[in-house]
């Protein structure tokens, strides 16, 4: 079964927005099965355009921010 964007259903987002993009906490179902986290990483570039990257590592900054986020997410879930 192939993957259908229109069963994917958003249950909860919230970004954290820093100088050079943000990073967005958000939990999915998919075709109403188990919610899930996903976490995600937008960098912004010279133009003010945001575009996906990997996440990758969180600065200690950005780990103490997100932290409310992934609490309020998990109350979602």
């Amino acid at each position: 079964m192939a993957y259908d964007s229109s069963l994917d259903q958003q249950v909860f987002v919230k970004e954290l927005e820093g100088e050079k993009g943000k990073v967005i906490v958000s939990v999915y179902s998919y075709n109403n099965g188990p919610k899930k986290l996903q976490l995600s990483r937008s960098v912004k570039n010279e133009q003010g355009d945001y575009s996906f990257a990997k996440l990758g590592r969180l600065t200690k900054d950005e780990l103490q921010a997100i932290l409310p986020l992934l609490q309020e997410a998990l109350a979602a879930m």
